[in-house]
């Protein structure tokens, strides 16, 4: 099981929220973003923010750091470490079991990610036969999209998705992005996108939008 930075919104959470962090950083990097995020009227939430495993990371000359996954390639079709984005989607599934095990239902327990995480966040959401209550994709991209058709589980286009990314991102480009949002939608996938004049960060803009979105997953819960 991975380590974890939690935080709670209240006492006897309804929610949880379990938010992957980038390439390079670990849990307690979106931690901050819990008090702007939240609402004063919304249910309880317990926010889990887990630390990946340090790994080597091919790009960067071998050196360890915190990664979901290697990056083997400049090309965004194969960058990814195919073994390394499956081990932690299983480690993923983990943290779900988790909070299930601690009475948050499935249909109440969304996953987010940043960058990396949120390759990891479509990745498992891709995959899941049974839906969670939405997936929340930021700066981020559909690793392995060619194959997107053929790890598609059935049921998984339940799931509605938040994806936002910056026009000027120079890590991964808004065109990646848009390709891996036209895929998603081909598939079946609800997704709601936002392009925000910023760079590979987190805008005041897209919180809001965020919170909105979230606010509505709660209504429906």
């Amino acid at each position: 099981m991975l380590e974890t930075v939690e935080q709670e919104t209240g006492a006897a959470p309804e929610w949880s929220v379990i938010w992957l962090h980038g390439l390079g950083a670990d849990g307690h990097d979106f931690a901050p973003i819990v008090p702007e995020l939240v609402r004063p009227h919304w249910p309880a939430i317990r926010f889990v923010f887990p630390h990946a495993p340090k790994r080597p990371v091919s790009i960067n000359n071998g050196m360890p750091m915190r990664a979901w996954y290697d990056i083997v390639s400049l090309d965004f079709r194969s960058r990814a470490d195919a073994t390394g984005v499956a081990e932690s989607v299983a480690q993923v599934e983990e943290l779900i079991a988790r909070e299930q095990a601690r009475g948050i239902p499935r249909e109440r327990i969304l996953l987010a990610g940043f960058s990396q995480g949120g390759a990891i966040t479509l990745s498992a959401g891709l995959r899941r036969g049974q839906p969670l209550a939405g997936l929340v994709a930021l700066s981020t991209y559909l690793p392995e999209v060619d194959a997107a058709a053929a790890q598609l589980a059935e049921g998984a286009t339940a799931q509605p998705v938040f994806m936002a990314h910056g026009s000027a991102d120079p890590v991964i480009p808004v065109q990646v992005a848009e390709h891996s949002l036209q895929v998603l939608r081909q598939l079946g996938f609800d997704v709601e996108w936002h392009r925000y004049p910023m760079a590979h960060q987190v805008c005041a803009e897209q919180i809001h939008a965020l919170g909105d979105w979230l606010q509505a997953r709660f209504a429906q819960g």
